[in-house]
């Protein structure tokens, strides 16, 4: 299989460079030959995002989409970043996670309430769990054991990033914050859209989302000793600097209607320092995924359910 067309490649990599400033630096700690897969993974990742974020009409949206899938699973000739994706890796477990990516993304087109948590966790899973799943396609990780926590991984970093972008969400007429965690507290995820409902009671939901991505980070951080030796610096810079975001809006007191959580640089160079030092230290000892986390994941590929 050959690999990705060069000038694509170069084109995903400044995809990469503008819209994911934490990871495109942590992907700095990769060795050359696995940057360009990872650059290409984020690249068909932001396409899918896109074409869910920009369409004009709900309905254009969910026609590409179902496009995008299509040329996933060879039914029509691929757009060039999905060819470039399936030169990288045509595993079956890897295109039914890429596919798992682009139908969670379908969910988000639209008004978006979810019921509760497990809705949450299986949410996070189609969006960012089932890349977890994809990177270790393209990072050359053979042990499937550590899929659970690739998936762990994902989930944990896009329930931070929930936890960041309620406002941002909210205009959209996107609500993830479970709705059972939010009744408990006499609000409505529609109250959270129309802006009116009470920060204090939204920050101590953003809070719970927090705790349970702190269960799923400490969960990718056992799997680290599954990465390559290569990439697990990376991964864990990546990791740190993600979980910087939400100890940024805990020291809000949860409350991310305030704004957009931004990491000080000074702070990631720290973060930066913790993810190395973490890397040299991660010990080579088997461990056994919790199942439990995926409870809410039957019939995830890659899931521990």
């Amino acid at each position: 299989m050959s690999g990705p067309d060069p000038e694509l490649v170069a084109q995903c990599r400044q995809i990469m460079a503008h819209h994911a400033k934490s990871f495109d630096r942590a992907a700095r700690f990769l060795p050359g030959r696995l940057r360009d897969p990872v650059a290409v993974l984020y690249a068909f990742c932001r396409t899918v995002d896109d074409t869910a974020d920009t369409a004009t009409d709900a309905s254009d949206a969910q026609r590409e989409l179902e496009a995008m899938r299509a040329e996933l699973d060879g039914a029509r000739p691929p757009r060039p970043v999905i060819a470039a994706l399936r030169s990288l890796t045509a595993e079956p477990l890897m295109l039914a996670a890429a596919d798992a990516l682009v139908r969670g993304v379908m969910s988000d087109v639209g008004v978006v309430a979810l019921a509760d948590e497990a809705a949450l966790v299986r949410y996070a899973y189609a969006v960012a769990g089932s890349v977890g799943v994809l990177m270790c396609g393209v990072l050359g990780v053979q042990d499937p054991v550590a899929l659970p926590f690739a998936i762990d991984l994902g989930i944990a970093m896009q329930l931070t990033n929930i936890a960041r972008d309620v406002r941002e969400d909210a205009l959209l007429g996107r609500v993830y914050l479970p709705g059972a965690a939010l009744a408990r507290r006499g609000v409505a995820s529609a109250d959270v859209v129309r802006g009116t409902a009470p920060r204090g009671a939204v920050a101590a939901v953003v809070l719970e989302v927090l705790a349970l991505a702190d269960r799923y980070y400490a969960s990718a951080d056992l799997g680290m000793r599954y990465l390559p030796d290569a990439a697990r610096p990376a991964i864990l810079v990546a990791s740190r600097l993600y979980q910087a975001i939400g100890t940024r809006i805990r020291g809000w007191g949860g409350d991310a209607l305030r704004g957009r959580a931004i990491v000080p640089r000074s702070d990631k160079a720290w973060h930066i320092g913790r993810g190395l030092a973490r890397a040299w230290t991660t010990s080579s000892d088997p461990v056994v995924h919790t199942r439990e986390l995926h409870a809410p994941l039957v019939g995830c590929p890659g899931a521990n359910a």
